[in-house]
């Protein structure tokens, strides 16, 4: 039976100065050194920005569901590592996304985050509101 397992972001962080990337990364970007060590990023975040697709992007690479194209949001979540990732964002409405906590549910082919309606808020980030 197989086991499944639950969608990571791996990234990297430097042993210099602490910089966060995200995808991992042997170097550093912001140092230049090749100090960066592997961490797994965290699966709750913040809704940072974000714009709404609203035409189907071109195709290929884009294949268009079954059903044909439905407008989705795409945007920046900020992680509590300080570190902003692009994502898909998953939601009901589109007018509940501003500042909303998402969680990661998916990180093949793109990250993506669906608003979390458990209402479980990550760690801070930093952003004063």
């Amino acid at each position: 039976m197989e086991q499944a397992t639950a969608a990571a972001l791996e990234g990297s962080k430097c042993t210099v100065c602490s910089t966060v990337a995200f995808p991992a990364s042997a170097m550093c970007s912001r140092c230049a050194t090749p100090t960066a060590e592997n961490i797994t990023l965290s699966t709750l975040g913040t809704v940072w920005a974000y714009t709404v697709q609203r035409f189907a992007p071109k195709s290929p690479p884009y294949v268009p569901p079954v059903g044909g194209f439905v407008p989705f949001a795409v945007g920046y979540v900020e992680l509590p590592e300080g570190i902003k990732v692009e994502a898909i964002l998953d939601c009901e409405s589109f007018d509940e996304l501003d500042g909303a906590p998402v969680r990661l549910t998916s990180t093949a082919p793109v990250p993506r985050f669906a608003v979390d309606t458990l209402g479980t808020q990550p760690e801070s980030t930093g952003i004063s509101q």
